[in-house]
């Protein structure tokens, strides 16, 4: 049925992107979008803050934050490097951090997935009512952070490896293969890898009741080439056109930062109405999540 159902949409994509966009406006996407946007910004510098105090321990802090650069260019074009800086401000002092400091940021890292949670009720508001265990809503976005804390892990500890043989040249075919700059291609391809993995468990577990995978990975497929798309486009504008410094001087990291979350959040929750519009038409059997 899916694959059916994705050949149809591929022969005629307009009507279907049409139906998406009317529900995603329906919905109130781009106010949710702004609420959205809003807390991630408060959650940004905490929750990798979080990650490196933790991971801190077992791998070497430039390694920690080169990873945490390339995640971070992937989430905030143009302002990655100032959100880098605080954070690794936050790493150097680290030696002040207490437990309750560290509940404190872990805390704030977390406001974030529980309005995305409530965003996500909105947009599949065509399901049965049915409300999450406390429990289950407490837990998961610390479970969130800690898969994304494995991520950073494994890209710092690939990137690293990588990192031994780049500028080596390799014999193969008969010819000889510069590895110059291997580093910087597996850490994008990674990050690329990572965001769609990781906006196909989010678009899995956020929303009430169960999630076809399938319909999971295209959304996150869409909302992952979106991003991109305007990931590339956001950067060419604040390095060629933007007069935001100008016009809003020292706040202008802060306003930065708040479109590209902005962004971001439009196309996350309208990857989560191109599932609902698949979800809509296509009634899951599946028993819902208590």
């Amino acid at each position: 049925m899916i694959r059916r159902r994705i050949a149809d949409i591929s022969r005629r994509p307009a009507p279907f992107a049409l139906r998406v966009l009317r529900g995603f406006i329906a919905n109130r996407g781009l106010l949710l979008a702004g609420a959205v946007a809003y807390n991630s910004l408060l959650s940004i510098i905490p929750l990798f803050g979080v990650i490196l105090l933790a991971l801190s321990f077992f791998v070497d802090d430039a390694q920690l934050i080169t990873s945490i650069e390339a995640h971070l260019s992937l989430i905030v074009p143009g302002s990655s490097s100032g959100v880098t800086e605080q954070v690794e401000t936050l790493l150097d002092e680290r030696g002040t951090v207490t437990w309750v400091v560290a509940l404190l940021l872990l805390f704030f890292s977390s406001i974030a997935f529980g309005v995305l949670e409530s965003a996500m009720g909105a947009i599949f508001h065509h399901r049965p009512r049915r409300e999450r265990g406390f429990l289950v809503s407490a837990v998961l976005p610390y479970l969130f952070i800690a898969l994304l804390g494995v991520g950073v892990l494994l890209i710092s500890l690939i990137s690293g490896a990588i990192e031994r043989i780049d500028g080596n040249a390799v014999h193969l075919f008969g010819a000889m293969w510069t590895m110059e700059g291997a580093s910087a291609v597996v850490l994008y391809g990674l990050g690329m890898v990572g965001l769609v993995a990781m906006l196909t468990a989010f678009y899995l577990v956020m929303p009430v009741g169960k999630i076809r995978v399938r319909h999971a990975f295209v959304g996150g497929l869409v909302a992952a080439v979106l991003w991109e798309i305007a990931r590339h486009v956001l950067t060419w504008y604040f390095e060629t056109l933007s007069l935001v410094h100008v016009v809003y001087g020292p706040l202008a990291g802060a306003v930065v930062a708040l479109l590209s979350f902005e962004i971001g959040a439009i196309i996350l929750l309208f990857g989560a109405q191109v599932i609902a519009e698949f979800d809509r038409h296509e009634p899951t059997d599946l028993p819902p999540v208590a």
